[in-house]
């Protein structure tokens, strides 16, 4: 591989669940092979993810973002598509192979309160993994780990018990946890959203320093864009499955191409009272993941809606890094697949609606 190729990458990705939630409902669907749609937690995604970057993955509750980064971590088995790790398939691992990615590829929880192990010191917390993955074990490198999440000095932590801890404490002493195998990759699952304020942004800060001094590639999942925003250098926006739209943080936030993206944006907070914008105008809800509509899965909530959007989009360019998953923005006429006209599509792209 060279140091521009992808060290994570997924192609058509899906994860898919079965609607049915209790142990009867599974047997009668089986006796009377009834069946019903699936839920698609992640639904075709292509994603790639490179080294010293921190690529984000927005979206509202119930998206798939956790789910996505589950099926990474080898939690769920995938229903389709493939992932590459180093430009090999998963699928083809071994239990060596997995083995070794287990250890390049680690994942910060959501939930500091529940990660450590409350009957572990943190130096047992930390030469925990060592010990899994046959690393040598060494006071000096639990000592430095320590450092470079900022609980300094480390002495002071080493012999204390989680309930001995902050929850910013907790959260330092999970993210040194993976970083103390060397990875490659970390999976971070909301890593602040349980934190006050002030601690959010010097988790953030860690987290952005690692990835520029350690080689890693950090893939970040959170509904709250403000901190995507400071942290990441890349944000993909995920709905119902799917990514709508991927671009460089900059470029995303100052010209979001997808609708969805559009309201998210527009949904921020602004701590100015005086501050005119327009508000954002989503309405209703998402439609029930069982029975997904066809075509465009945001269409029912859509301003710019059009007869096309009764037909699945294609994931387009609309420039060199900037890709999203709408009508409006490819030729139809180029793609025999849609059955958009011009006049359509001209429509809306010129500010027309249906």
């Amino acid at each position: 591989m060279t140091s521009t190729d992808p060290i994570l990458e997924t192609d058509g990705l899906e994860k898919y669940y079965d609607p049915s939630t209790t142990a009867l409902e599974v047997l009668r669907n089986r006796l009377t092979r009834g069946s019903q749609e699936p839920i698609k937690a992640v639904d075709g995604v292509d994603l790639s993810f490179h080294e010293n970057e921190i690529s984000g993955v927005i979206g509202e509750s119930g998206c798939g973002k956790t789910t996505l980064l589950e099926t990474l971590i080898g939690l769920h088995e995938p229903m389709g598509g493939e992932i590459y790790f180093d430009g090999k398939p998963t699928s083809k691992f071994g239990k060596q192979d997995w083995h070794e990615y287990r250890r390049r590829v680690r994942i910060i929880f959501q939930n500091p309160y529940e990660a450590l192990n409350p009957r572990f010191t943190v130096r047992r917390s930390l030469m925990e993994p060592l010990s899994i993955h046959g690393m040598e074990t060494n006071e000096e490198l639990v000592h430095d780990v320590l450092e470079r999440v900022n609980l300094t000095p480390p002495s002071q932590y080493l012999d204390k018990y989680e309930g001995e801890l902050s929850g910013g404490e907790k959260q330092r002493v999970a993210i040194a946890r993976e970083l103390i195998v060397d990875p490659d990759v970390i999976l971070a699952d909301e890593p602040v959203s349980m934190l006050d304020v002030s601690t959010q942004v010097a988790i953030l800060r860690v987290l952005k320093r690692l990835a520029a001094e350690s080689d890693l590639s950090v893939i970040y999942i959170s509904h709250d864009i403000s901190t995507v925003s400071y942290v990441c250098h890349e944000i993909n926006v995920m709905y119902l499955g799917n990514i709508v739209e991927s671009a460089p943080t900059e470029e995303l936030l100052e010209d979001p191409q997808h609708p969805y993206t559009r309201e998210l944006l527009r949904a921020i907070p602004i701590p100015d009272p005086d501050h005119d914008r327009t508000r954002s105008n989503i309405p209703g809800n998402p439609p029930d993941p069982v029975n997904l509509p066809s075509g465009c899965n945001f269409k029912d909530r859509c301003p710019d809606r059009m007869d096309i959007c009764d037909e699945e989009p294609i994931l387009c360019s609309t420039d060199e890094n900037h890709r999203t998953k709408c009508h409006l923005h490819y030729d139809h006429e180029q793609h025999p697949d849609s059955q958009a006209t011009d006049q359509e599509y001209r429509a809306v792209s010129d500010g027309g609606r249906e």
